[in-house]
Formats: structure tokens, sequence, C-alpha cells
């Protein structure tokens, strides 16, 4: 029987790494300056100069857009790559050998997730303070919960099945068995939840530079862009329009991803 093509997983794909192309070679490299300042050419609508027009300072739209959006890659690679370490491991270890810390653990994260995640985060922040390196902290810190029950529900699964007891008559330890045995069999799930992992700390860090709590100048944001933009919104609507389609073919690609993942995992 023929394999049917898993056309979510390659447009999630191709929509994804285009974007991150662009991403990427515009922290290399912009066309302008993104901060530069140019009241001569403030508000131009997009032409081929100014591929996305300009601001109402007269900063190419497009510079800022690659800078902004870099910005927002790094955080949110860095807060999925903090989530998924610290939670592999306390997920890994809770869901193989149970007991009273893998009580204790589950009930913390009840508390957590009883509580809006974005008001968590507001709350870090604010103790935090504002600031790139601050952000991708308080969200690592909230992503932990959710990747550790992913993780756990999937290892105290494995751990049943005949293939981790056959491992265990055949003399494996503990670890073999969790990381070469098991470790193999949860990766689609773990690929889709970083997927949609990476879509929730895009939005969480847009939320909050959005509400200026976030990112703070010099570094670029999408989400603060978003807010500045909301004023010339009927003079200059291409500066809204170019930071929101951004965020949202960042998120309309590793949404994909993910169903494709999940799917495939079927």
């Amino acid at each position: 029987m023929k394999k049917r093509r898993n056309y979510n997983l390659i447009l999630g794909c191709a929509i994804a790494g285009l974007m991150a192309l662009i991403i990427l070679a515009g922290m290399i490299k912009t066309p302008y300056d993104p901060a530069a300042l140019n009241t001569a050419a403030k508000s131009q609508p997009p032409s081929l100069a100014h591929l996305l027009g300009t601001d109402n300072f007269g900063r190419d739209i497009f510079s800022r857009i690659l800078d902004g959006a870099g910005t927002t890659l790094i955080i949110a690679s860095a807060t999925v790559v903090f989530g998924v370490s610290a939670g592999f491991a306390i997920g890994a270890f809770t869901g193989y050998f149970g007991g009273w810390l893998d009580e204790v653990l589950m009930r913390a994260s009840d508390v957590i997730f009883a509580f809006p995640s974005i008001l968590l985060a507001l709350v870090l922040i604010s103790l935090l303070g504002p600031g790139k390196y601050n952000v991708i902290l308080a969200l690592g810190i909230l992503f932990v919960p959710s990747y550790a029950r992913i993780v756990r529900g999937e290892f105290a699964l494995q751990r049943e099945l005949d293939y981790v007891k056959r491992a265990r008559i055949m003399g494996a330890g503990p670890l073999r068995i969790m990381f070469v045995h098991i470790l193999p069999n949860t990766k689609n799930v773990l690929l889709s939840s970083m997927a949609i992992g990476f879509n929730n700390a895009v939005l969480a860090e847009a939320s909050m530079s959005y509400l200026s709590i976030g990112v703070q100048a010099p570094d670029a944001s999408l989400g603060r862009m978003l807010s500045e933009s909301q004023s010339y919104f009927f003079t200059a609507p291409w500066y809204a329009l170019s930071a929101g389609m951004t965020i949202v073919l960042l998120i309309l690609g590793f949404s994909l991803i993910s169903e494709g993942l999940s799917l495939h995992k079927h």
C-alpha cells in the first residue's frame, strides 16, 4: 500500500524553513540599518527602495522586521531548548521510576497549570525585570512543567511495554533503557510538542513586548513594532501588516509541522 504524503509536514517545513532562511540572512546583514532615522522618508509605502515601506521615523520596515524576527527566533528557540532540556530530565526520571518524587513534581505542575501562563510570565518578568534574557528565563521556567508532563506520560506508558521488559531481562540498566530504548520511541511526540512550544513562545514574547515589558530597545521586537504601528494603521497600514504577517507565518509554519508530526505518529 502506497504511503500517503504528509502535506501538512511538507508545507509546514517549507514555510518555516523559508522564514528561517530569510531571518538568518537578516541576522547577518539587513538592507538598511534597522535603527537609522530618516525623517525625509517617513511613512513611505512599499517600493523597490523599501520593500515593506518605512515607519513614522523613516526607518526601513523590512530591515526592522528582519531584526525583530531574529530576536523572536532566538528567544523562542532558547525558550524551547531550556524547557525541553529541564522538562525531559524531570519527565523521563519521574515517568520511569515513579514514586514520591513523581507525586510531588506532578502536584507542583498542577499548581502552575492552575494559573494562566501569560499571567505567570508577567509576574516573573516583573520580578526579574524586562529584557531579552529575562524573557527567555521566564518563559523557559513556565514551559518546563508542560514538557515534563508530556515526557512523563510517554515514559510511564513505554516502560510497561514488552520491548522494555525484554531489555530488563537482558540486563540493560535504567539509563540505557531510558535513553537507548524508550527515547527513540517518543521522538515524534517530543518534536510535535516542541513545535507547539515554539509557537507559544513566539506569541508570549510578542505579547510581552507589545505590553512593553518584554524585549527593550535597542533590541527590535515584532510585538513592540505592532504596538508602535497601531497609531498609524489607517495612514501607514503596511507597518502593522508586515509585523503581524511575520508572526502569523512563523506560527503557521510550526503549527503545520506539529500537525504533520502528529499525523505521522499514526
